[in-house]
């Protein structure tokens, strides 16, 4: 594997600068796109699942974390609240508060369940400088979160899709999980809600995990505040371990904020909230991306999917078309032009494209381009449309070949 702090410098995907401060990395434009792949990736995924995106500010009063129990169990991982009109605003740890507080924003029927309300949103955790580096760990973050508000009779189920959600997004970005862990409570830990409510989830955990087909280990000491969780474990260069997704069931939220539903029997229930990241923090994500693939990304979160080469000036209006073609098909594409070395020295320095389009004099007036696979393949010279289509037909299908 491959540290992330070296190489994401190295291929100017990340930064950083002390005026911004520790544990807040920017993106360069080539990690911008791959976060942006994986955005829309997650996006369309869950809209065929089911899920309403939604959209919440990345600060409340601290009041709301009062109210959810933030306030009194993690506070010494927030950050300070900021004084506002007389109030009080702190920045959230987490994004369940306000899809709570959207969730009964008005009354909500048995029919509408399961509500499944995703958002890719901002939250703040003000991490020890000691711990921070690079994208693993950091303070500001991007989570991939959602929370599906349910009958108790369906968590499981809805934990078990989650936890195929999750499967799939593994296999298209290429990564393999350590471990899964079922995190339990520990001895003399500071947890909310009832233990009948702790044994509940668990048993619905495991209930979710059995249906997947999924073996773990349960470990003491690492559930959230309010409840259990699964924990989807990846290790990186250094050999340490952390969490990337996770689904919990949570008992503890819906009673502290009054959820309710209008069940079939005309009486009021409570919902369970079914929290899960499919991809987790898009920060830990694409530092986990480069260490497994070393910069040589899945060609549909590549930075640069197709390099255009010409091998001389004469060629230069004929890759200018090529691009135009690719751009037209939704490709990331840039050409390497002749005054930036040889056609050799070019085609090395975009080792990294999953597809270099090689064009030389027979190919610009062919209309044409010769192909050369980042796996070493080399192709006979192909029309302009037909290779274009080919590679965004496999771009589009998130294909771990190449051709």
């Amino acid at each position: 594997m491959h540290d992330h702090r070296k190489l994401g410098r190295e291929l100017e995907l990340f930064g950083s600068d002390p005026l911004i401060g520790a544990g807040l990395p920017y993106w360069l434009p080539a990690g911008a796109a791959v976060r942006h792949a994986l955005e829309e990736y997650v996006h369309a995924v869950e809209r065929r699942a089911g899920y309403q995106h939604v959209h919440s500010p990345v600060l409340a009063k601290r009041e709301l974390y009062e109210l959810s129990g933030h306030w009194s169990h993690y506070r010494d991982d927030m950050f300070a609240p900021m004084p506002a009109g007389g109030e009080e605003l702190v920045l959230r740890p987490s994004l369940c508060p306000h899809h709570a507080l959207i969730y009964r924003s008005r009354g909500r029927s048995y029919r509408e369940l399961p509500l499944r309300i995703a958002e890719l949103g901002g939250m703040y955790r003000a991490e020890a400088s000691g711990v921070l580096g690079g994208l693993t760990r950091v303070r500001a973050i991007q989570l991939n979160d959602a929370h599906i508000f349910c009958p108790v009779d369906a968590a499981a189920q809805e934990a078990a899709a989650a936890l195929a959600l999750i499967r799939d997004a593994y296999a298209a970005m290429g990564i393999e999980p350590a471990r899964v862990r079922l995190s339990l409570p520990g001895p003399g830990g500071k947890y909310a809600g009832s233990s009948a409510a702790w044994e509940r989830s668990a048993e619905l955990l495991v209930e979710a995990l059995a249906v997947s087909g999924l073996s773990y280990e349960a470990e003491e000491g690492e559930a959230a505040f309010y409840g259990p969780k699964i924990d989807v474990q990846i290790v990186d260069a250094a050999g340490r371990e952390s969490t990337l997704s996770t689904v919990q069931i949570d008992f503890h939220l819906p009673e502290r904020f009054g959820l309710e539903y209008v069940g079939a029997d005309g009486e009021r229930h409570r919902p369970v909230i079914v929290h899960r990241s499919i991809v987790g923090s898009l920060e830990r994500a694409v530092a986990q991306l480069i260490e497994v693939h070393g910069g040589a990304f899945p060609a549909w979160l590549a930075p640069v999917q197709v390099a255009i080469v010409p091998v001389a000036a004469g060629q230069s209006a004929a890759a200018e078309a090529v691009l135009a073609r690719c751009l037209d098909a939704g490709l990331r594409a840039e050409i390497s032009g002749a005054d930036d070395g040889s056609v050799g020295a070019r085609v090395h320095a975009a080792r990294l494209a999953p597809y270099v389009a090689v064009v030389g004099p027979r190919e610009a007036a062919d209309d044409e381009v010769a192909l050369r696979l980042r796996d070493g393949g080399r192709l006979e010279p192909l029309a302009v449309v037909e290779a274009v289509a080919r590679i965004a037909a496999r771009v589009g299908g998130r294909s771990a070949e190449l051709w």
